[in-house]
C-alpha cells in the first residue's frame, strides 16, 4: 500500500520523536508498535553537536574585550606657505606622506570633507588642518597602546578616546615603518588591558574578530576567519611582516585596531586591506601579535628597532627552478647575489644557494626569510641550510644590523613567463649573444661577459630579454658561447639562468627545456 504525502510525514516525526525519547534500556520495549501496514522509515540522524555550535556567539568577547580598545585621532597642521592655489583646495600636497591615508577617510574639514571653503569669489583659500581617524588598544595598565604606524606618522596631535568617551592627549613613542606599527602613550591609570595570544597557533579556517572604527563609528566589531598565514604582499619591498590574512571586513578607520581569536586573545593587528575601490572587498591583512609586540618593546627601550640582515638578495622558487636545481619540489629562498662583505659572503653563501632553513625554522617561500632574519639579534650566530650542487649542507652567518633600508626580497622580475616551451638544448635555447665590450662591462658594473642580443623559443617564453646579461647556467659561469651551450646539456627538464637586467639588478629565471 502506498502513503500519502502526509501520511509519510506523520510517520517521519513518530519515528524522529521515538529517537530522540529513547534513553536507556531496549529501545525496542518503549516503542509502539507502527500501524498496520505502515512502511518502514529509516531513523533521521540526529545533527552534531559540534555543527550546532559552529557559529559562535562573539558578544561577551565584545564586552569583555571591548573596552580595552581606542579610538585614534589624528590632526596634521597645515604647512608654512601653503594658502592660495588650487592644489590646496584639492587636500593639500600630493607628495605628502598623509596625504591619501586622510583623503580616504573623508571626515569634516579634511581633503573631502565640508567647512574648507572653496575656489572662486575672490576669496583666497585659508589651508584647514588634515583630520583621520584609526583604531588601537591599550597593552598596559599604565597607557601603552599600538596602532598602526600609517595612522600616526606625520602627525601634530594625536588623541585617544576610550569606549567610555573619555579623551586623553596622547605621546607618539615611536613608529617602525617596516612592520607598520607604533607605540603611543596616554597619561592614566589602571586602565583595561587586551590578553596577547599566540599568532603561531592560528590555522586557516578558524573564528575571528575584529573591533575597530571604520570610517568613524567607533567600536565596530566584525567577524570572519582566518584565509591564510604568512602572507607576503605584492609590491611590498622590504617584506619583514608574515601577515594573517582574514575576511573580516576590515576599512579605513579600522587600520590599528585588534584581531582577536575567540579565546578574547589578540593575535594580530589590523593594518592592510587588498582593494580595487578603496573598501573592504574580502581580503584584510592584520600583522601578527608576536612581531609587533617585539617591535614595542625596542621602540619603549631604545625609541629605534634594530634588526638582523645576512646580506643577501632572494628570489622565490617555482617548479620549473625547483627542476633545474634538482629540488624534490618548489621550496626555499634563491639567493641571487651576496652583499660584497657582508655576513653572507664571509660566511660562504653563494649566488644559486637556496635557503632551506634558519636556527631549524623552514624556510617555505622566499616571503618568509626577511622576517625570520630579522628577528635574530645582531651578534648572534645563525645556523642556514643551503641547497647546494644537489645536496644540504649547513653554512654559519654571524647576523649583522640592518642599519639602511636594502632590499633583501627580490620581487618576481617583470616579463617572467611561467610556461616555456621548445625544443632541442644548447644552441636549441633560444638566446643570440655576443661578448660585451669592456666599456660596456664597466658602465653595467658586471661581471658577465654575455650579452643577449636576441630572444626566441624557450628563452623568449621565459621572459629573458634583449640587454640581459648571462651570468651563469645551472650555477656555472659562462663566458663563452661555447660555455653557454656546454651548460645547457644537463639532461634536466629546465635550466636556472642568472642574469643581470639594468632596471631590475640580478635575479634568476628558469627556461624550460622539451
Amino acid at each position: 500500500m502506498t502513503l500519502s504525502s502526509s501520511a509519510r510525514r506523520a510517520v517521519s516525526v513518530l519515528a524522529l520523536t521515538v529517537v530522540l525519547g529513547a534513553c536507556s534500556g531496549d529501545s525496542r520495549a518503549q516503542q509502539p508498535p507502527p500501524p498496520a501496514g505502515a512502511t518502514t522509515v529509516p531513523q533521521v540522524p540526529v545533527t552534531s553537536p559540534a555543527l550546532v555550535n559552529a557559529l559562535p556567539n562573539f558578544a561577551p568577547l565584545v564586552e569583555k574585550s571591548g573596552p580595552a580598545v581606542v579610538n585614534v585621532d589624528v590632526v596634521q597642521n597645515p604647512k608654512a606657505g601653503a594658502a592660495g592655489g588650487d592644489e590646496d583646495a584639492q587636500g593639500g600636497d600630493e607628495d605628502d606622506p598623509l596625504s591619501d591615508f586622510f583623503r580616504r577617510f573623508g571626515l569634516p574639514n579634511g581633503p573631502n570633507g565640508g567647512g574648507r571653503g572653496g575656489r572662486g569669489g575672490g576669496f583666497q583659500f585659508q589651508p584647514q588642518p588634515q583630520r583621520g581617524s584609526g583604531s588601537g588598544f591599550i597593552v598596559s595598565p599604565d597607557g601603552y597602546i599600538l596602532t598602526n604606524a600609517h595612522v600616526v606618522m606625520d602627525a601634530d596631535q594625536v588623541t585617544v578616546k576610550m569606549n567610555d568617551r573619555r579623551e586623553y592627549p596622547a605621546k607618539v613613542i615611536g613608529i617602525d615603518q617596516k612592520t607598520d606599527v607604533a607605540v603611543i602613550k596616554i597619561e592614566a591609570k589602571s586602565l583595561p588591558v587586551v590578553r596577547i595570544g599566540d599568532p603561531s597557533k592560528l590555522k586557516p579556517g578558524e573564528w575571528v574578530l575584529a573591533i575597530g572604527s571604520p570610517f568613524g563609528f567607533e567600536n565596530s566589531a566584525t567577524a570572519g576567519i582566518v584565509s591564510a598565514t604568512s602572507r607576503s604582499l605584492p609590491n611590498e619591498g622590504n617584506n619583514y611582516v608574515p601577515f594573517i590574512q582574514t575576511d573580516v571586513a576590515v576599512n579605513p578607520g579600522n587600520s590599528g585596531g585588534p584581531l582577536f581569536n575567540l579565546a578574547g586573545e589578540v593575535i594580530g593587528i589590523n593594518s592592510q586591506i587588498f582593494s580595487r575601490t578603496g573598501g573592504y572587498m574580502g581580503l584584510s591583512f592584520a600583522i601578527p601579535i608576536d612581531v609587533a609586540m617585539e617591535v614595542r618593546d625596542q621602540l619603549v627601550k631604545t625609541g629605534h628597532v634594530t634588526r638582523g640582515r645576512i646580506g643577501v638578495t632572494i628570489q622565490n622558487i617555482d617548479g620549473q627552478l625547483a627542476d633545474s636545481f634538482g629540488l624534490d619540489r618548489p621550496r626555499g629562498a634563491l639567493v641571487t647575489t651576496v652583499v660584497k662583505d657582508g655576513p653572507g659572503a664571509k660566511a660562504g653563501v653563494q649566488p644559486g644557494d637556496v635557503i632551506l632553513t634558519v636556527n631549524d625554522h623552514v624556510v617555505e617561500t622566499s616571503s618568509e626569510l626577511p622576517a625570520v632574519v630579522a628577528r635574530i639579534k645582531p651578534g648572534n650566530d645563525a645556523n642556514l641550510t643551503v641547497w647546494r650542487d644537489g645536496k644540504e649542507r649547513v653554512v654559519k652567518v654571524k647576523v649583522d644590523a640592518l642599519d639602511k633600508p636594502e632590499a633583501e626580497l627580490a620581487s618576481n622580475p617583470k616579463g617572467k613567463g611561467n610556461d616555456a616551451s621548445g625544443s632541442g638544448r644548447a644552441a636549441e635555447l633560444g638566446l643570440a649573444v655576443r661578448p660585451l665590450d669592456p666599456k660596456e662591462k664597466e658602465q653595467l658594473e658586471t661581471e658577465g661577459t654575455l650579452v643577449v642580443e636576441h630572444v626566441t623559443g624557450p628563452a623568449l617564453a621565459a621572459g629573458v630579454q634583449q640587454g640581459d646579461v648571462i651570468l651563469t647556467v645551472n650555477g656555472k659561469a659562462v663566458k663563452t658561447v661555447a660555455d653557454l651551450q656546454a651548460a645547457a646539456k644537463n639532461g634536466k627538464k629546465a635550466v636556472a639562468l642568472r642574469i643581470q637586467r639594468a632596471d631590475q639588478g640580478i635575479f634568476f629565471l628558469p627556461l624550460r627545456l622539451s
